[in-house]
């Protein structure tokens, strides 16, 4: 029988946390915190010789709860979102995250304690680190274009199921060298799914990709591919107007970023 407040649990955890409570076992987790601010703490350990990722919240309390309701913001209250977001993508074919735990307890969103463990994704690199190099070093063409495509690919795909991230940076998206040219998308705390992705966060999602793009080297034929791959439709059909919005985000980002403006090329 499921543990109160466990959702989700499997191996090693099913084991170790048999007849115990699977909140103070997180509780008394050591390992290396990557972060830690507002009841969130993420950090990385070891449990039967293999590393893991855990994302436990404490509930963000009512004073923050009701600062982002004010701001009609949409209150990142626990670790189900990524839970639900993890799945989505799993049901798509999307590489990402693979759980190993989860739970949640306390019917009250700004008091609900919840907890995420995910498998520790390993020989991997961010797309931000790959193309860190390629103004120096530009890769070959065939492996650029693949990673352009599949990129785009795996935007489609959320985007059309009613997903958005909202950390929506190549920093997010993670290539396993033998596995190439597959992304696994990560940091999914924020991401939200509706019927289908409002216009607003639709353009939050692929300003923040290409304004995170926009120092690695990428030529207009390189844009073009990807808007291509993304809509899956002739050049001749695209959207202009709807494609000069993303430009304008991605540039007020990068100008605010870097204090300059941006030298790529325009979509």
């Amino acid at each position: 029988m499921m543990k109160k407040g466990l959702v989700f649990s499997a191996p090693p955890f099913t084991d170790l946390w048999q007849d115990k409570d699977p909140f103070a076992e997180v509780d008394h987790l050591y390992g290396d915190v990557v972060r830690q601010m507002n009841g969130r703490r993420t950090m990385r350990f070891e449990a039967d010789g293999r590393g893991f990722y855990l994302k436990s919240h404490k509930g963000i309390g009512w004073k923050e709860y009701f600062k982002n309701v004010l701001q009609f913001k949409r209150p990142a209250v626990g670790a189900r979102d990524e839970y639900t977001a993890i799945r989505k993508l799993e049901e798509l074919g999307v590489p990402t995250m693979t759980p190993a735990a989860f739970g949640e307890r306390g019917l009250l969103p700004p008091l609900r304690e919840s907890f995420l463990i995910t498998e520790e994704l390993t020989g991997v690199i961010s797309l931000e680190e790959l193309c860190r190099d390629w103004k120096e070093l530009p890769p070959a063409p065939r492996e650029k274009h693949k990673l352009i495509e599949q990129l785009a690919w795996t935007l489609s795909m959320m985007h059309s199921c009613g997903m958005n991230h909202r950390d929506c940076y190549i920093c997010h998206f993670l290539l396993k060298k033998e596995e190439f040219p597959a992304l696994y998308v990560i940091d999914l705390h924020r991401a939200q799914i509706r019927e289908k992705v409002p216009m607003h966060y639709l353009l939050k999602d692929l300003g923040g990709i290409w304004f995170s793009a926009m120092d690695a080297n990428l030529s207009k034929r390189d844009v073009l591919r990807f808007l291509k791959a993304y809509t899956n439709e002739g050049l001749h059909n695209l959207d202009r107007r709807f494609w000069k919005r993303v430009d304008a985000v991605a540039r007020k980002l990068y100008f605010k970023e870097f204090g300059k403006e941006s030298p790529a090329v325009k979509l």
